[in-house]
Parts: structure tokens; C-alpha cells; sequence
């Protein structure tokens, strides 16, 4: 990672979605030729279920078992999913908050939902300096925890955060987790958002992480994401075919070492099939619809749709029974993305 750590410094110099589905419950997975959309894993889902009842203790009990294990990656999707679902069923949190309010897990729960409450609104960067108590509440809560230098990460990017002090939080993020998935992403978006355009440094950061990640670390597929930015941002210098090519290649292998039809890495497989549909690689897109299964994920088919279900359907229906080109170009063409005004995009951490 010192490589990577190495690169940053001089890589930032100055210079309406429709409602997901209900979760699912646990019981029986999805058909191959069904559909669903952001599937809980298995763990996940008697957590949503139970807060759907009004109750916190399973939820409670999943984020205190990702802490104990340090299982950071699972802790990040299960925050970000938990206050996504506190924000439109707040009673089980709030319950949870009286009767615990320092619990580890609450803290970062509440900081997540925070941030997401405050970053569709005009005021955004307003809005959210008042949130920093709460991701430091968290942090403090437990000092090797990554997750809340993400949520951190993403409100440097909302609130137009200057490099050096970025840096500082992308180095205590390392320093917990050198190979976190989910502050490689929010660190890449608040690069893309400093410096729009630059395409080929967010590439360069996203090649060099990769590189000093494990074979099967989620870091791998941080080039594809650099990809797909630049897939859908119309602007900026162009980036070699070559470089994209390689990009999804890397996602490709580590997709490959994942396991098949499971809704843990959806989203890097959904996004990854998008990289390789614009890239008309058809026989690897159907490689790779093969290993989604069942498991459509709302990003990045929202970026196209406000039917992100439907629209991957259709995408699916299309490479299954038609011969690939025309037919795909409309379902691949992005509209331009509301943002902060620098090349954010309108979502605060979209993995």
C-alpha cells in the first residue's frame, strides 16, 4: 500500500430513484431466471426482516459480530444497507439509539444515515459540517474500525474538503485497513470530483492499489470502477483501449475467484458487465451474467433508469436472445448525473 499512499499526494494537487424492493426473506434463493434487486446476503436478511418488526437486537448482534471478527468489508455493506432501511423505517434505530446510544454499531449507523439525509439537498456541504461529531463519535468508538474513515472520506468529498486535509483522512483510513474496498471507491470519487476529467490519475491510483492488493482483495476490481467513471463521463482526455481492456480483465479474475450467483458481489459483477458491454466483449458479458445470477444491484443500472430492475432485464434479455450492437446502444447511453458542481455524483458512496 505504500505505493498507493505514495501516488496520492501528487495525484491531488489543486489545480430520482425508485424505492427498492423490500428485503427478502431468508429462505430459499432466487431462481436462476428470476430477478431480484440488491439482495441481503444471508446475514443481512433476518436483520432487515427484524427491524422491518420494529426490532434492533439482530441487527445489533450482525455489525457487533463484523467488529469482532474485524470483518470490515461485510460491516461497511451492512451499515450502509442498515441506514438505508433507517431512513425510511427509522424505529427500530431510534429504539435501539435510547437504549444504547454509545453502542459501537449505533454510532455508525447513525453517521451513515446522517450523511445520507443530508447529501440530495442544495445545502449539502452545510448540511453535512454539522454531521462531523457524529462520524468522530464513531471513530472513536472503535479505533481499527475503517468504516468510519469511509463515511469520513465521503463527507470530505460533500463538503468540497481541501487535499491536505483528505490526505490525512485517507492515511488513517490505510493505516486501519490498508486494502478497504470501500475507502479505495470513496477515495477515487473525491479524486474524480477535485480534478474532473483526469481520467488517466484515477486510473493511475486505481492500477497502483490494485497492484498492491491481494489476488483476492476487492481492491482488483477498483480499476474497472475507474472504467466505468470514465465509461459514463463523456469528458476528458481519452484513455487508452488497452488500459480499459485491462481493467476488465483484472474484475474479470477476481469475479472469477468469487462465489457464483451470490449477492455479496453483485455489484462489482453488475458494474463490471457494464465495462465489458461498452467494451463489446458479448461472449465475457454473458460469462459474467452467468456468475450474477439473480442478483441485479440498483447501481449502476440507476445511472440509466429510474428502473434499475427493469433496465437490467431488459439489458439481460438482449445479450441472452439478440445479437449484441444497436439494440444495447440506448440501454448503455448515461444521462448526465446531478452533482456537487465538481464532478460529484449525486449518491454519497455507491460501491
Amino acid at each position: 500500500m505504500v505505493g498507493t499512499m505514495a501516488l496520492l499526494p501528487s495525484f491531488i494537487r489543486p489545480h430520482r430513484r425508485m424505492p427498492r424492493r423490500p428485503a427478502r426473506p431468508a429462505h430459499r434463493p432466487p431462481a436462476a431466471d428470476e430477478a431480484v434487486l440488491d439482495a441481503p446476503d444471508d446475514r443481512l436478511s433476518p436483520a432487515l426482516v427484524a427491524a422491518g418488526r420494529g426490532e434492533y437486537a439482530t441487527a445489533a448482534g450482525l455489525l457487533a459480530d463484523t467488529r469482532a471478527t474485524a470483518d470490515w468489508e461485510h460491516r461497511d455493506r451492512y451499515v450502509r444497507r442498515l441506514a438505508a432501511f433507517a431512513r425510511s423505517r427509522p424505529e427500530w434505530f431510534e429504539e435501539w439509539r435510547a437504549a444504547d446510544p454509545h453502542d459501537a454499531g449505533v454510532l455508525l449507523i447513525g453517521a451513515q444515515l446522517a450523511v445520507d439525509r443530508a447529501w440530495p439537498s442544495p445545502a449539502r456541504a452545510e448540511l453535512l459540517r454539522e454531521v462531523s461529531p457524529l462520524i468522530t463519535a464513531a471513530a472513536r468508538a472503535d479505533n481499527r474500525d475503517p468504516v468510519p474513515w469511509r463515511i469520513a472520506l465521503d463527507h470530505a468529498r460533500g463538503t468540497r474538503a481541501g487535499h491536505r486535509y483528505f490526505e490525512e483522512l485517507w492515511e488513517a483510513a490505510v493505516r486501519r485497513a490498508p486494502h478497504h474496498y470501500g475507502c479505495h471507491v470513496a477515495a477515487l470519487r473525491y479524486l474524480a470530483a477535485s480534478w474532473h476529467g483526469s481520467h488517466r490519475e484515477c486510473f493511475d491510483f486505481a492500477d497502483r492499489a490494485a497492484q498492491d492488493a491481494p489476488a483476492d482483495s476487492l481492491v482488483q476490481a477498483l480499476p474497472a470502477r475507474a472504467a466505468f467513471g470514465y465509461l459514463t463521463d463523456g469528458c476528458g482526455a481519452v484513455v487508452p483501449r488497452g488500459r480499459l481492456e485491462a481493467a476488465a480483465d483484472r474484475a474479470m479474475a477476481l469475479s472469477a475467484r468469487l462465489p457464483a450467483a451470490d449477492p455479496a458481489p453483485a455489484e462489482v459483477r453488475n458494474k463490471l458487465l457494464y465495462v465489458l458491454l461498452r467494451l463489446e466483449r458479448w461472449r465475457d458479458a454473458r460469462a459474467q451474467l452467468r456468475l450474477i445470477g439473480p442478483y441485479a444491484t440498483s447501481f449502476p443500472w440507476d445511472r440509466f433508469s429510474q428502473d434499475p430492475l427493469g433496465h437490467f432485464l431488459r439489458l439481460r434479455e438482449q445479450l441472452q436472445t439478440a445479437v449484441p450492437g444497436s439494440a444495447l446502444a440506448g440501454l448503455l447511453a448515461a444521462p448526465p448525473e446531478p452533482g456537487d458542481g465538481h464532478g460529484g455524483h449525486a449518491r454519497p458512496a455507491g460501491h
